[in-house]
């Protein structure tokens, strides 16, 4: 399995998997940011929305499905950013409540925690919803259903926190690079290890990650931020998954400034996004892919983000898997 739709896009790009052996296979797991933001997070974004407050977020959560529609059609204020500096910008142009949807894993985290600590205008808020690898990690292999022997590592992830915090997980383990020569490297020094009955966290891709990773990115980060439990779209609650604001910037939280609940919603679809990010089915195993979910009519997350696996199957017509 690989964490990180950079590595899916890659492999679908450059039809990796058809140089495969048919006894080696590549899954994607939880890797698109934007897929695993269950829908009660996109829930209280559209809230939000219905008020006199504007929106900025990446342009990839605009049309992710929540319980009445999306960002991008319900007709309130919602910007387009490519980070959240272009956010708070937006807060000292503009008189209404400005509240960033702060999405991604450890990579965009610390930019965000940098953002508060040049202390952004008094309009400003963030909905915080980030998540942190390691711990889905270890809840994927307690759970056995995909069955896994290895895993490639988020190199961009793995760029800001190193891969120490890998170390505990005991199957073969190797951070790996995005072109397709950097991921044929990386499942060579994995199938390695598997076929040693060996396990270690190796680096495939050292010219950006090291061990310790970049420490003054790390401190950034859990100055403002602290680890919590938090739900992933498509698993339960998964403890220490996620990440909220400490209780000196809890100013700058739209939960608490906005008296929101993020509440737990059930499927109601026959959309699977929520195995294909557990690595149990790919996207052509739902009778919606192609069909009734398109990019132009996503049903699930999956189908919206260039990070997704049904989007990026279906941009590069990838058949099988």
């Amino acid at each position: 399995m690989h964490i990180c739709g950079t590595h899916e896009a890659s492999i679908a790009r450059s039809g990796l998997r058809s140089l495969l052996p048919p006894n080696l296979k590549i899954v994607m797991g939880p890797g698109c940011p934007v897929c695993i933001t269950p829908q009660g997070e996109i829930d209280c974004a559209l809230e939000l929305a219905e008020k006199d407050i504007t929106l900025a977020t990446y342009g990839d959560l605009l049309r992710v499905p929540g319980s009445k529609g999306s960002l991008e059609s319900c007709g309130g204020d919602v910007r387009v950013v490519q980070g959240v500096h272009k956010a708070v910008e937006i807060a000292r142009e503009c008189e209404n409540d400005v509240v960033f949807i702060s999405v991604g894993f450890e990579t965009t985290a610390p930019t965000v925690a940098a953002a508060l600590l040049a202390n952004p205008p008094g309009n400003f808020s963030i909905l915080s919803y980030h998540r942190l690898v390691p711990p889905a990690m270890g809840w994927l292999l307690s759970q056995g259903e995909a069955k896994l022997d290895g895993f490639i590592l988020p190199g961009h992830v793995c760029t800001v926190t190193g891969y120490s915090d890998y170390e505990q997980f005991p199957v073969p383990q190797v951070v790996a690079g995005f072109s397709p020569e950097d991921i044929l490297l990386g499942l060579f020094m994995l199938l390695k290890q598997v076929r040693s009955g060996e396990h270690r966290v190796e680096n495939a891709y050292p010219r950006a990650v090291c061990r310790e990773g970049n420490p003054k990115a790390k401190e950034v980060m859990y100055r403002v931020f602290e680890a919590c439990d938090a739900e992933w779209r498509g698993f339960p609650v998964i403890p220490g998954s996620g990440l909220r604001l400490r209780k000196e910037f809890e100013a700058y939280d739209a939960l608490k400034r906005y008296n929101l609940t993020v509440r737990h919603v059930e499927k109601h679809t026959a959309c699977l996004c929520d195995r294909v990010l557990r690595g149990i089915a790919q996207p052509t195993d739902c009778r919606l892919y192609g069909k009734g979910c398109t990019p132009r009519t996503p049903i699930g997350p999956c189908m919206v983000s260039h990070e997704g696996a049904c989007r990026i199957w279906h941009m590069y017509r990838v058949k099988t898997g």
